[in-house]
């Protein structure tokens, strides 16, 4: 299966260097691996139950547990081929969204996570779901494939189209699977709904001139946590 093209890792005859690749990967994407490998790790050393990490309204908020609202994006199933079907896509993806878009902007990438787990979760109780991660990287991969039209994929090197079509082209593959088409479906929906507010709706408001421009600009106390914050500049005005 072939979603980006091929890419050749190390030279010719050299081994793969797995700390330099994970050192490699951007701060945001690498902490968001390791804590679903080693969700996964923790689930299959039996160190973590399953059943004390899904999403269940009643148990977070009337319950206390709190930490089903982050756990719910770190499972992805146990160790198969599955799990590292995940992991390559949300690797892959999450990675090429805060090199490309998002370089140099790791506040604002924060603020397109933190956007879809707010989203997610809100949909959630109303839904027969109960572990989001992969609801969230198909969101990544909408994004992605919005930010990146002219980009040709292939699939199963049966046929070839342009990267938009990505997540809908994966969604039929897991249908065919047998896979319920609900949580892919969540991450769609979700990825619409951020890509609109974040490039169509600013484009929109310069248009007609509205005041506010930007919906989803981040807040000056998540540019300081990301190391991102810049001191407003001044302007001096002359007589």
């Amino acid at each position: 299966m072939d979603f980006g093209g091929a890419a050749a890792i190390g030279g010719a005859g050299d081994g793969f260097d797995f700390m330099s690749w994970y050192m490699d990967i951007p701060i945001i994407s690498r902490l968001y691996f390791t804590g679903a490998f080693l969700t996964t790790a923790g689930c299959a050393l039996d160190i973590i139950s399953p059943f004390s990490l899904y999403f269940n309204f009643d148990l977070i908020f009337f319950q206390g547990q709190i930490w089903r609202l982050l756990t719910t994006y770190l499972f992805f199933g146990m160790f198969s081929i599955d799990f590292l079907f995940h992991m390559y896509f949300l690797v892959r993806y999450c990675r090429m969204l805060e090199e490309g878009d998002f370089r140099g902007k790791t506040a604002h990438f924060v603020m397109m996570i933190m956007f879809g787990v707010i989203f997610m979760t809100a949909v959630a109780p109303f839904v027969s779901v109960h572990f989001l991660g992969s609801s969230l990287t198909f969101m990544m991969v909408y994004v992605w494939g919005r930010r990146n039209e002219d980009m040709r994929m292939s699939f199963l090197g049966f046929f070839t189209f342009n990267a938009p079509y990505l997540p809908w082209v994966m969604l039929m593959f897991s249908v065919l699977l047998g896979n319920p088409v609900t949580i892919d479906a969540i991450g769609i929906l979700v990825g619409h709904t951020y890509y609109f507010l974040e490039y169509v709706y600013p484009v929109v408001a310069e248009i007609r001139g509205w005041r506010r421009k930007k919906i989803l600009e981040p807040p000056r106390v998540l540019h300081w946590i990301c190391g991102t914050y810049q001191e407003p500049v001044e302007h001096l005005h002359q007589d």
